[in-house]
Order: structure tokens, then sequence, then C-alpha cells
């Protein structure tokens, strides 16, 4: 196994160390964000999604540079980013930082996307991620992150910037869902 699917595992074996420190009342104190309380549990889940969140570039960045580009990192590396991404946005319904109905919409075109990569995969072809596609995931990556740390820088100024990210990233999430089903529907089209 290479140097970036090493990582891309990494990320995923840090999922549940994630969900733990997020729901796990430990008694670890909390830090006073303007009109916000940050449970020091929260801080340390917060930078653990952010950390395992970069490494997702650095395995591909790695991958793409050494020609390490294999099927297997094809298959984990999504799945990873899904894991994740999925894992915190259902801990931030748990909390009460994030509406369930947004979670959904953004969950349920992360399966469908999945489906559709699958009945392409199964008629023999790859469908790659779209720049659109990217941009959904780092808007989804920073909003995660700024709800997961109450809303810090911005709670100083009681300025709800995880919140507006947060739709930002459903509206980029729905765009692109829709941009990448238009753009391959003759996956399903053609599919047997």
């Amino acid at each position: 196994m290479n140097l970036p699917n090493k990582i891309t595992l990494s990320r995923i074996f840090l999922i549940p160390i994630f969900i733990v420190l997020m729901s796990v009342p430990f008694q670890w104190g909390s830090l006073q964000i303007g009109n916000a309380v940050l449970p020091i549990s929260h801080l340390a889940g917060a930078l653990l999604f952010i950390i395992a969140s970069t490494t997702d570039w650095i395995d591909g960045y790695i991958a793409r540079k050494h020609n390490l580009v294999t099927n297997l990192g094809k298959f984990l590396d999504p799945l990873a980013d899904k894991l994740l991404v999925s894992a915190a946005l259902i801990l931030l319904v748990e909390i009460g930082l994030a509406p369930a109905w947004i979670v959904i919409v953004i969950i349920s075109r992360e399966f469908a996307v999945t489906g559709l990569r699958l009945v392409a995969a199964g008629e023999g072809s790859v469908l790659a991620a779209s720049q659109m596609g990217k941009l959904k995931t780092w808007i989804q990556i920073v909003s995660i992150s700024l709800l997961l740390l109450h809303n810090w820088p911005f709670a100083y100024i009681g300025f709800p910037m995880g919140t507006i990210a947060l739709y930002a990233a459903l509206i980029i999430t729905f765009i692109s869902g829709y941009d990448y089903f238009v753009k391959n529907w003759h996956v399903m089209r053609n599919s047997k």
C-alpha cells in the first residue's frame, strides 16, 4: 500500500476518535467566545476534523506528484471524504448547531452521486470529480469547521458565519449534484 493510500486510511481511522470527542461529555472545561461557549472537547474534535480534512489535499497531492494514483485510492479517497463529512454533519445536528433538513439534503446528494458512480463503474467507466464538486467539498469543510468551533472567530462579533457558510454549502451541493447528473446522465440512460 502506497503512502497516499495510507494517509487516506488514516483519515478514515480518525473518524471514530472525532465522533468520541464530539459526542462524549468530557469534563475538560470550556472557552467563552463572544456569546458562545466552546467545550474543550469540541475544540479538540474540530481541530481533528480540520487535520483530517487537510489530509485529503495532502494524499491527492502526493499521489499526483509521484504518480501513485491507484484504483484503491480512487475508491478510498471519496469514501473517506463522505464518511468524514457525513459524521461531522450528523454530529452538528446532534449538538444543535445544524438543521437536520440541510444535512439530509447534503448527505442525500452524496448517496445519489455515489450511486451514479457505481452504475458507471459497472459499465466500465470512471466519473471524475468536477471542479464544482471540489468547490462543494471545500465549502462544506469550511462551514463544518466553523460550526464545530461554535462559529469562532466570528462569535466575538455575533456574526453567524458558520450558518451562512452551511447554507452556501447547501446551495453549491445542490447545484453541483444537478450539474453532475446532467453531465453524466448518459451513464444511467445507457446502463443495462
